[in-house]
């Protein structure tokens, strides 16, 4: 996925959150801690203060401090049965430390509603099949970079086009030049997922850096929220940090890292997974839900 770097000016931590994340990173200082957390979460079910003290070969009541310390925060539970004390990772945490981190590395923005800095000039519009030439042109320079897609080769116009869902494609114009695209596709036949979908997004290098993946996240986000598409992610290579914090800044949030997942020109490459879930009580086809919880008019 090939973007532009955003200009990105975080919101100011508020005070409540920076003291929460303060204590869980502090929590987590002494390596013990850190230890046992990892021993936790490895292991299947839940686990007694006995299995734990010999997984990490440490006595029993310094590993009962440690726990304490742990359950303090709420990275763990302690569950009493009989005579013995389970223990177990808080589901809580696992998603709690990573937004945590992104949160205090400015990396976490609200999703965009009616924003004052999409760029001048760049106006999106739905994609037409006469914009596809230029739209392969645009995916052929980000194959280019090599941080963009898995793919080699750049395929025909049709089947570029056809895992694309209608109606949520478009492109990007710079005086009635396609400068980028974005485009979702399903990530299930079942009915099930029927409302979630992987995005993708890319600009010509001629016109990176100048905002044209932030107006085209925009469209795609607000297009999504109002046709009632619940989930949208993306997975994009570490090395594109412009295009992390593009989707971060929109709403995404890092679900994971996907550890050698594919292999590209030979060598094993990770990406990251980052997920967009719609808004709890959003409105209907024709509005979109504003920060503060008026209607904005759709795009």
């Amino acid at each position: 996925m090939t973007v532009t770097q955003p200009e990105h000016t975080a919101p100011a931590l508020a005070q409540p959150e920076a003291e929460t994340y303060a204590a869980w990173f502090a929590c987590l200082a002494e390596p013990m801690r850190v230890q046992l957390l990892h021993a936790i979460a490895t292991t299947p079910g839940s686990v007694s203060v006995g299995q734990l003290a010999e997984m990490v070969d440490v006595r029993q009541p310094t590993v009962s401090h440690h726990l304490r310390k742990l359950a303090d925060v709420g990275f763990v539970t302690l569950t009493r049965v009989g005579t013995s004390t389970r223990v177990a990772v808080n589901p809580d945490c696992c998603t709690g430390l990573p937004h945590a981190a992104d949160a205090v590395m400015g990396m976490l923005n609200a999703r965009p509603c009616c924003p004052t800095d999409l760029p001048a000039g760049i106006t999106t519009r739905a994609m037409a099949d006469a914009d596809l030439e230029a739209v392969r042109d645009i995916y052929a320079q980000g194959i280019a970079t090599g941080h963009a897609t898995f793919e080699t080769e750049v395929p025909g116009t049709e089947a570029l086009k056809s895992p694309w869902i209608p109606g949520h494609r478009w492109v990007a114009e710079d005086d009635g030049r396609v400068v980028g695209w974005a485009a979702a596709s399903p990530i299930s036949a079942r009915e099930a997922y029927s409302g979630a979908v992987e995005t993708s997004v890319y600009v010509a290098e001629d016109a990176r850096g100048r905002g044209v993946g932030k107006a085209l996240l925009y469209r795609q986000v607000t297009e999504a929220d109002t046709a009632g598409l619940w989930t949208l992610q993306a997975s994009i290579f570490p090395e594109n940090r412009a295009g992390l914090a593009l989707h971060h800044q929109s709403g995404f949030r890092t679900v994971g890292i996907r550890e050698r997942i594919a292999r590209h020109h030979g060598i094993w490459r990770d990406t990251v997974l980052l997920e967009r879930r719609r808004p709890e009580g959003e409105t209907g086809p024709g509005t979109v839900p504003c920060a503060d919880g008026s209607d904005c008019p759709a795009p």
